[in-house]
């Protein structure tokens, strides 16, 4: 019998993701409910307490076994569940005066060392993503480390082995928390036993088991997941039974459906079947301003075509089950889990796919992958890397980054409100840029920020400041995931040119060109400045910087249309021919170009750049793109002359979302 770590799941974004690094580092993990009870844990070595979008002192919390706190085994709670014990064992929990979401500098208590903390450098770079903070320590414990806006980052109780963690050890950007979940894996004296090799065969074995005697159309919509999962089929079950769909729904990239067909055939794949159904899609959107309708509308229309095909093709129910590339944060996302919150519905979790998957009828492997695992499996199938290291594109397409508007701001007070907050958060982070750290002007907090801003973790803060010449607000709005909740709210936009300059498409050229040489670290001073509006901003979730912008850009009616998409294939092209010419387009994990309804007349629009960084989707960091390539990209797009402004996001996940809807 193996011995396990047991992760409950409180509805974390990450809550998967802990179990994953454990898995990878060759331990057993597993995740449980909160709700468990005690013989549950009878194999159990240490138990984690994962984050999730509830506040410890609300009345409807998830439903929790306090049972398992008289354990004798260690317990680690992180974020969430870091709160939950420290209020379990006495102490206090409250809103924090600044909730934190994206990188902070974790500093240690020397006088408290702990055994999580074991050969991990100081400061160390951690992930925030919390609104919640311990206020009072409960009697027994003590502080090991805190962050200039967290006291009580981390905590323990030696003597009743209980740690405390405000930050998430499980994402990528916190650097050396798989070091810390290990120090807490040797605590709980648990070994590394765990064969990651055995990961493909036992996909196999369930594939075969799910299927039974009944053959497999697959949603095939040429990104890795989808091509991945066509590979583990066909090895699984065998090409006559396996047949692929791709269904070209008129949100493809340019010319994407043409090119999907030429890679599989030249890898050797024969058995999928291309429908252009562009009409029923354009259809299905038609007029639609309702970002989560959109999604309904395009994972509904999806199941009715497929249906037709089936039926065009002979492939009836009774013998055909159907297979998707979901992967776990799909799942997540959608509210896939008991206590999580639906952040944004995936195409392939609406209601017509739900139902296929309650009755059986639903196959998909990787559903409890991530991306890099994916691309792993890939590998070891022999497919090529043109089709496993693909930057990801989904089934939606660019239907979910084609915003729509009937031309009216719904909310002008909210508005106005989010014009007040970014204004007067300029103000202060000017004030802050300037100020010496014990300059009476400032606070305490802002003491601590600007202590923080000093830092050489934290370069080019004040070079970037000076640069921007105004602050405002984009009147659209975009999705977001602050504290595992789902946000709908406004992105700030920050100018760096005046009003005339941006007019001027070369003069606005030459001024980026100049920004970058007065502020040499300007995407280090951007992320930061970034994730101070962020999170001091209620109505904000979301920073972009103007590139360009015409005068009397507008708010005006548009909707995903022919004419909308085509204008986005053209910019969407420009963009990624520019990163293929470059190393970049191997550096970054996703591009996506969005398109909003912003311009200065009617059928024009405006354009985001949004390239990212990840490794499991579920956080990320906007890329530092070097500028010869940004400003290459740019040079082409301002080009079309629909184009009246162009974005860059330099948002992180959290706070925002990788699309805007």
């Amino acid at each position: 019998m193996h011995e396990y770590i047991k992760v409950l799941d409180f509805g974390s974004q990450y809550a998967h993701l802990i179990t994953k690094r454990l898995r990878l580092s060759g331990y057993y993990a597993e995740i449980a409910s909160p709700a468990s009870e005690i013989d549950a844990f009878e194999h159990t070595r240490g138990i984690i307490l994962s984050g999730g979008p509830a506040s410890v002192y609300e009345k409807d919390v998830p439903e929790f076994n306090a049972a398992i706190f008289d354990l004798n085994i260690p317990i680690l709670g992180l974020c969430y569940g870091h709160q939950l014990m420290c209020k379990h064992y006495g102490g206090t929990v409250q809103k924090a005066e600044t909730g934190e979401f994206g990188i902070a500098s974790l500093l240690a208590r020397k006088e408290n060392p702990s055994p999580l903390f074991e050969n991990i450098d100081f400061p160390s770079q951690v992930w925030m993503s919390h609104q919640d903070e311990v206020s009072v320590l409960p009697a027994g414990f003590e502080c090991t480390a805190y962050t200039a806006s967290c006291a009580y980052a981390a905590v323990q109780n030696l003597e009743k082995k209980r740690f405390g963690l405000q930050f998430h050890t499980e994402v990528k950007d916190t650097v050396q928390g798989i070091e810390i979940l290990d120090n807490f894996a040797k605590f709980c004296k648990t070994e590394k036993t765990r064969n990651t090799d055995a990961l493909l065969n036992e996909i196999i074995e369930d594939i075969r088991r799910d299927a039974k005697n009944r053959s497999v159309l697959l949603f095939l919509s040429g990104g890795v997941d989808s091509t991945v999962a066509f590979a583990l089929l066909n090895k699984a079950l065998g090409t006559e039974r396996v047949k692929g769909l791709h269904i070209d729904n008129g949100f493809m990239r340019k010319n994407e459906s043409a090119l999907i067909a030429e890679r599989y055939r030249s890898f050797g794949f024969t058995n999928f079947i291309v429908e252009d159904a562009s009409d029923r899609f354009l259809k299905a959107v038609y007029r639609e301003t309702d970002p989560q309708k959109k999604r309904h509308a395009v994972g509904e229309t999806f199941i009715k075509v497929r249906d037709e095909v089936a039926s065009k093709y002979g492939l009836d129910s009774d013998n055909w089950l159907l297979a998707q590339g979901t992967l776990y944060p799909d799942i997540i996302e959608s509210g896939g889990t008991k206590n999580a919150q639906v952040i944004k519905t995936h195409h392939n979790r609406v209601a017509g796919i739900q139902e296929l998957i309650e009755k059986g009828l639903i196959i998909e492997p990787l559903k409890d992958l991530y991306k890099d695992e994916v691309r792993i499996i890939g590998k070891r199938l022999g497919l090529p890397d043109a089709l496993v290291m693909r930057h990801p594109f989904p089934g939606p397409g660019l239907s979910i980054n084609v915003l729509g508007s009937n031309g009216k701001l719904e909310n002008p007070s909210e508005y106005k409100e989010a014009l007040a907050q970014t204004s007067a958060a300029l103000t202060e982070l000017k004030k802050r840029s300037t100020a010496s750290p014990s300059s009476p002007a400032l606070g305490t907090e802002a003491k601590g920020l600007t202590d923080a801003v000093t830092n050489a973790k934290i370069e080019g803060f004040a070079e970037t400041v000076a640069c921007i010449e105004r602050i405002g607000v984009l009147p659209v709005k975009s999705v977001g995931v602050q504290g595992d909740f789902r946000t709908y709210r406004f992105p700030a936009v920050l100018y760096t040119a005046s009003e005339d300059e941006y007019a001027d498409k070369k003069a606005v050229l030459q001024k980026i060109q100049k920004t970058f040489i007065a502020a040499p670290q300007l995407w280090s001073g951007f992320e930061h400045i970034s994730s101070q509006l962020t999170n001091s901003c209620e109505k904000i979730n979301r920073t972009v910087w103007a590139l360009y912008e015409k005068k009397d850009c507008r708010l005006i009616e548009g909707y995903c249309d022919k004419a909308r998409l085509d204008h986005i294939r053209e910019a969407d092209t420009a963009m990624m021919d520019e990163l293929r010419k470059s190393s970049w387009y191997a550096k970054i994990f996703q591009h996506l170009t969005i398109n909003l309804p912003y311009a200065a007349e009617d059928g024009h629009c405006a354009i985001v750049l949004r390239p990212v960084v990840s490794e499991d989707v579920m956080t990320a960091r906007f890329a530092r793109l070097a500028p010869h390539v940004l400003l290459a990209a740019l040079e082409r797009i301002t080009a079309f002359d629909f184009i009246d402004a162009v974005y860059y996001d330099i948002t992180n996940k959290p706070p925002a979302t990788f699309g805007w809807e």
